[in-house]
């Protein structure tokens, strides 16, 4: 049994006690690569307000009741962009895409269950959650006419992922590529290196994991806690703007819903999901994500390979888990590539 202490130890003091032992080389971060192509002018940090665009909202509700919370942005005859977010965040993390890209395109966002505006519902999460929520939302917003590009940010990756395992007759009926990012199908408490070990541990114990993911404490603001936050999903090198974007965001997730999450994903196995990404795959991650590290990135890929699905596999040096919001131009260049394939 993990005591209280450890898990408290493992989310807020993670920061500082890794700075103080000197884990983790600095990694000089690249603001743009030259091999990208920008999508706007805007520079990053404006595209990090509030979106100008009015959304379109859309209440979808699920079979046991739970109220899905859905935004589109832009006009709707474009040609449609799905963006799934990761798990302690909400729809507003997408708000560097909706300024870059709803003049152009038709970008869909949703609070995941038990985020955001998002009803938590009655039934256990688990991945097939994720895989019918997805659905639900694809059968309000997208035409089989107009097909969309779905991308997915850690746990949104996890739903893409999980929908096309249950939902493979829908795949190159609704979507026309995809987009994975900083995501994973499984291990994920074994390949973490967000938790700081002696050497004679090169695992991360699986109840301390467990307890660490599956925690409700609650967070609040703080230094501690936004060094905290930056450690575990941010590079070194991500600036205060791109911080205090993603702190506010996480911390507005409800406790109860961080854990609950947490301790469902803990078990995840969706490997097999894979044979069904029928459309063209590109994966991105960035080179100093702690929390789904390039290992990650890298099976994914060879997955996709294997079954003649990858399109792309993208690793951003210097970048950690919040690629959207610490690579923006790098991000939405992939976006836009899939989107005109």
């Amino acid at each position: 049994m993990v005591s209280r202490k450890a898990v408290e130890f493992a989310l807020f003091g993670i920061g500082s006690a890794a700075a103080a032992a000197g884990l983790g080389a600095l990694v000089v971060r690249r603001r743009r690569l030259h091999s990208f192509t920008k999508t706007t002018d805007v520079q990053p940090d404006e595209l990090l307000q509030y979106p100008t665009y009015e959304p379109h909202l859309t209440e979808v509700v699920t079979d046991d009741g739970a109220h899905l919370h859905v935004r589109s942005y832009g006009d709707a005859d474009a040609e449609p962009i799905v963006f799934s977010h990761g798990w302690t965040c909400s729809a507003d993390y997408w708000y560097p895409q909706i300024n870059a890209l709803a003049g152009r395109y038709r970008v869909i966002t949703y609070d995941q269950r038990g985020h955001g505006r998002s009803d938590v519902g009655t039934r256990p999460l688990s991945p097939d959650i994720l895989a019918d929520d997805l659905a639900a939302v694809l059968a309000a917003t997208v035409a089989e006419d107009n097909k969309a590009v779905l991308v997915g940010h850690s746990m949104g990756g996890m739903s893409i992922m999980a929908w096309a395992g249950n939902y493979s007759e829908q795949v190159d009926r609704l979507v026309s590529a995809v987009l994975l990012a900083s995501t994973a199908t499984d291990s994920l408490i074994r390949e973490t290196t967000v938790i700081p070990l002696p050497q004679r541990f090169p695992r991360v114990p699986t109840p301390v994991g467990r307890a660490v993911l599956g925690s409700a404490l609650p967070l609040r603001p703080s230094p501690v806690v936004r060094q905290a936050i930056k450690y575990i999903s941010m590079a070194p090198g991500a600036t205060p703007a791109e911080v205090a974007f993603c702190e506010k965001i996480v911390l507005e997730c409800a406790p109860r819903t961080r854990g609950v999450w947490g301790a469902a994903l803990t078990d995840l196995d969706i490997r097999e999901a894979l044979e069904n990404m029928s459309v063209p795959t590109s994966v991105l991650v960035g080179s100093a994500d702690r929390l789904t590290p390039p290992v990650h990135a890298r099976k994914l890929a060879r997955a996709l390979d294997d079954h003649d699905h990858l399109s792309r596999l993208i690793v951003i040096p210097g970048i950690g888990h919040m690629s959207s919001v610490e690579a923006i131009d790098e991000f939405n260049a992939e976006v836009v590539r899939l989107r005109n394939l």
